[in-house]
């Protein structure tokens, strides 16, 4: 039965934490096959996530801007009431300084050259990917700011 909420609730989790549990008008999210918007009573969906932006919607208006917030990867659980993020790791672009990003970084591409065998290297080139697109996405965050 459709009816006509103009919010759903939406909790971004990681496995340390809570980091996120608010009413929300739009949530877009960064998935598996492409990014795709969440709007109240969307029909249920389960998505895996790439790594990329969430953008939360508190009200979709011109005054409010919405929280981003950048995810390693994860899986979204969709129904209409709500909507679940499960993120491996989850990071407000407000918070993060681009010189942290680029020393994780540097001490990712230190470790790769100690690595012992190739799973470790090729497991520490994906978490250098992963950090390559979050810097990427903070710097765009910073520049439409």
């Amino acid at each position: 039965m459709i009816t006509d909420m103009k919010t759903f609730s939406f909790e971004l989790v990681s496995p340390e934490e809570r980091l996120m549990s608010q009413e929300a008008e739009m949530v877009s999210i960064p998935g598996g096959e492409g990014d795709f918007g969440v709007l109240p009573n969307h029909a249920a969906i389960l998505s895996t996530i790439r790594p990329g932006v969430i953008k939360v919607y508190t009200k979709r208006d011109d005054v409010t801007p919405p929280k981003h917030v950048f995810v390693a990867g994860g899986f979204a659980d969709v129904t209409p009431v709500s909507c679940s993020v499960l993120a491996e790791e989850a990071f407000d672009l407000e918070d993060l300084e681009e010189a942290d990003v680029l020393k994780e970084i540097g001490a990712l591409e230190d470790r790769i050259e100690k690595a012992k065998n190739e799973i470790e290297a090729e497991r520490l080139t994906k978490r250098i990917a992963v950090e390559n697109m979050k810097l990427d996405a903070l710097r765009a965050y910073k520049a439409a700011a």
